[in-house]
This record gives structure tokens, sequence and C-alpha cells, in this order.
């Protein structure tokens, strides 16, 4: 995933302002996570935690962070976080100089504040609380460092226990609200990528293409866009080559970007051939790619590995002539996606992941061809009861992006 752009500059907010016009703000037509839902979320940590005999999981500042409390805090060398126990009751825990800005952060979530001062450090002062609490086994969460997770353990008399099974639990099928919100994202996301396709023509550059699509996305409503916009050679490497590109007549241009809307994430890929139609190699390429991504969606259901969705797209590509493992598509197939753009679980040849209703995955199988062009194809789909669901629309052809 790139990293978002800087905010362009005042005339050139201006420009695209009028360029993009037609673009408005999305997120008054559907609501965001509330508190009540949020704190329903904490309820069923608590359930899960007791199943697995767990007494609390430890969260730092992260996607589990958000999805828990709709908070976002800076990671620094200091410990701030939320214990959640397994009644479903929490406490958070922050530096004693940062008292009165924890609270503005957590009023939305209000519960017991434990301070500790530089002097004395976090770990014991939370052992103590842990202990006059009566929890021993406390699971940490993915995020937490592991200075903090070693620190307290250490402190506890006690090994650290990782929670990666409970919020797998927790985080990894989405409810219907979840799903909606996912759905519009990804629904806006191609939006905004065919919005700005209509203004790209040859002598664009990159950079230009790049500025117009987060800013595209910020006129519906998203925070914190994001974009890799790559021409021709540079998209032979998935993540782009980081060079200046000038778009040609007939070059291949791959539009890769999302952002976030009311808290849940987009991730789309288009790429099509730019004031000219595509030529034969990349055409032919681009259906295999196109097949790919259909038999992924076809194994998608309950019951199935996550493995097996990985390697119904490569067993496709490899019957297209472009190779079988890693030859043409050098990445996995896709990863999760909810609060956080990659999150568990993945769609790799090596996980045995069961699929269950309401996981959401990215669906990007691609084909990379050092020195010529690469292009992939993505969109965002979800695993439902009789079989996969799909966010938007698929992409047509070689052509355009539509």
């Amino acid at each position: 995933m790139a990293q978002p752009l800087p905010a362009p500059s005042t005339d050139d907010a201006a420009r695209l302002d009028e360029l993009l016009a037609d673009l408005v703000d999305q997120r008054a037509g559907i609501a965001p996570i509330s508190a009540a839902e949020r704190a329903a979320r904490r309820a069923r940590l608590g359930t899960l935690l007791a199943e697995r005999c767990l007494d609390a999981l430890l969260v730092e500042p992260g996607g589990t962070l958000r999805y828990l409390a709709d908070v976002d805090w800076h990671h620094s060398e200091r410990l701030f976080g939320l214990v959640v126990f397994a009644d479903g009751t929490h406490l958070w825990i922050a530096p004693a100089f940062e008292k009165t800005r924890a609270e503005l952060f957590t009023a939305a979530c209000p519960g017991e504040l434990l301070l500790w001062d530089e002097h004395t450090y976090a770990f014991a002062p939370l052992a103590s609380v842990l202990r006059a609490r009566g929890a021993e086994r406390i699971a940490m969460d993915p995020d937490v460092r592991t200075r903090f997770a070693f620190g307290l353990a250490a402190a506890l008399g006690s090994d650290a226990v990782s929670g990666a099974g409970v919020v797998a639990a927790l985080r990894g099928t989405k409810d219907e609200h979840e799903l909606a919100l996912l759905a519009r994202a990804n629904e806006l996301t191609q939006h905004a990528i065919r919005t700005v396709a209509r203004s790209i023509e040859p002598g664009v550059t990159a950079a230009e293409v790049a500025m117009r699509i987060d800013h595209a996305h910020r006129r519906l409503g998203f925070t914190n866009p994001w974009n890799l916009s790559l021409v021709g050679p540079s998209a032979a490497f998935p993540h782009g080559d980081g060079k200046p590109a000038v778009i040609a007549k007939g070059d291949v241009l791959l539009i890769d970007s999302g952002g976030s809307f009311h808290g849940y994430q987009s991730d789309n890929t288009r790429t099509w051939t730019v004031g000219a139609p595509p030529h034969e190699r990349f055409e032919r390429a681009w259906h295999a790619v196109r097949d790919a991504q259909r038999a992924a969606f076809e194994t998608l259901r309950p019951g199935a590995l996550c493995g097996d969705v990985d390697r119904a797209a490569r067993a496709r590509l490899e019957a297209a002539g472009f190779g079988g493992g890693y030859t043409a598509l050098s990445h996995r197939l896709g990863h999760g996606i909810g609060v956080e753009g990659h999150e568990p679980p993945y769609l790799d040849g090596g996980s045995e992941v069961v699929l269950a209703p309401g996981m959401t995955f990215s669906n990007e199988p691609g084909i990379y061809l050092d020195g010529e062009f690469g292009l992939r194809i993505e969109d965002i789909v979800a695993v439902t009861a009789g079989g996969a669901d799909h966010f938007g629309t698929w992409q047509a052809g070689p052509a355009s992006p539509d």
C-alpha cells in the first residue's frame, strides 16, 4: 500500500476542485459505527477471552483499538493502551502527564484511567491492578510491541501470551453494518478511478494522476487516501519503481487506490491503456488475469481454505501460459480488509484458515513482465452463506477502467 501524498497546494486544490466538481461528500449516505456497536464488540471480546481461558487482552494503538473504541493515539516509547477483561469491562492506561489528553481521546469510551509516572514505568502499576482483579493470563493484541509485551509479562511473572487467535475471531468476520460500509467505500473508490480516468490523456504525468486520485477521494469524504499510479514498465514492479513518468499514447496505466471511509478501507486496482486500443500482448495478459480473478471468486465459499483460493488463481494463469508458482503472479492473491487495509486472514497458498461468511478480502491477481508492463485487477469480495459477493462492478475490459 502506498503512502498518502501530501495535501495539494492552494492553487492545485482549486484546480482539482474544478476538474472534479461532480464528486461530492458521500458520508451522510451511511451511518458510521456507533458507540453502542463498539460497546457490544468489547462485550463480545470478553466472551471470546473467557472461552479461551484468558483473563484480559492488552491493546496498543492500531486497528484493534480503533475497532473497539474508535481511538487513534500515536506510538511512542511510552505505553498507552486499553485492557479489556473477560467480563467485558475495560480500563485505560496512560502516562500521567498525558492525563487530560487521554481523557479527551477516550471520552467516547470512558473507563477507569490508570496513570503511571515517568520514574515508575507502566509495568508495575498495571501488573498490580491486574493482580487485584485476579487477571493472570493476559493476552497481547498483535499490534502490541515486544518491549511492552515482555515488560508486562516480566512484571506479572508469567509468559507473554499471543492474542492473535482471539483478535482473528473478533475481527475476522464482518457484521452487516461493516459489510455495508466496506461495500460503499469500494464502490466510491471505483467511482473515483473512473472519474479521474476520463481526465487522463497522453502528456499527463503519473504524479499528476496520483494527485487527482487522492483529491477525488477527499471530495467523496475519504480520509487518508493513497494510491499507486504506475505507467508502463514501472508497473512491472507491483509497488512501482519510484521513477517519474509521463503517459504516452497507448501506455499501460495501473492505478491501485483506496482510503478510509467512516473508518473502513477501500482498495481497488484497475489497469488499462491510455488513448489507444490495447496491444495484443497486453490484451492477452489482461484477460488471463481477469480469468484468474474469476476462478478465485468462484472458489470463495464457506468451508474452503484461504490457500485454495490463491491456488485457483495461480492455476488459471499457468493454464494460460504465464508460468506456474510465482512466475507471473509474484505475490499472494489477497489480504483481509476492514478497519485496516491489510489485516488477517490472507489469501496465500500456505494459509489453512477456513473461510466463513462475513470474511472480506482483496482479490488481486496480476502479471508482471519486467521491462514491458505490469497489470493487476483488484476488487474486494466477501464470503457469504452461499458463496461470495463482490463490492462495486468488475472491470469489463483492458481499454478503460469501466
